[in-house]
């Protein structure tokens, strides 16, 4: 099995990796998804993927998946700040109620998962 937990709120990526991977699924926003990533790496988790990762920025999309790593260490405080910091930004924005058509919602969890897949191939190697 794999070094790591994807967390996620995107349900394609559970549909696409829940048999293969271990994944965290949670019907949160987008900025929750920061706190439970959070509450991992201050139980010592490694963050595995950026927080921030791509071009889509957060006020634009509700999902993101992020890796960590299964292993519990020591905390480590640039994880700590590199995580506090993601929060503090995605608290900025709010995503666009507007944004609520199936289409584009699919459209958007496809563009999380080929962020995730980029990490996951990156991370198997």
């Amino acid at each position: 099995m794999d070094d790591y937990i994807i967390i996620t709120n995107n349900p394609m990526v559970v549909e696409e990796f829940g048999t293969e991977k271990e994944i965290e699924f949670y019907d949160v926003d987008y900025e929750n998804i920061l706190v439970k990533v959070r509450d991992k790496i201050y139980k010592g988790h490694e963050l595995l993927s950026h927080p921030l990762s791509g071009s889509v920025k957060p006020g634009e999309t509700p999902y993101k998946s992020i890796m960590v790593s299964k292993r519990v260490g020591s905390l480590e405080e640039k994880y700590v700040k590199l995580i506090e910091s993601s929060i503090q930004t995605v608290g900025k924005f709010s995503f666009k109620p507007t944004i609520n058509d199936q289409k584009t919602l699919k459209d958007l969890q496809v563009v999380d998962r080929t962020l995730l897949n980029s990490a996951i191939a990156s991370a198997d190697a």
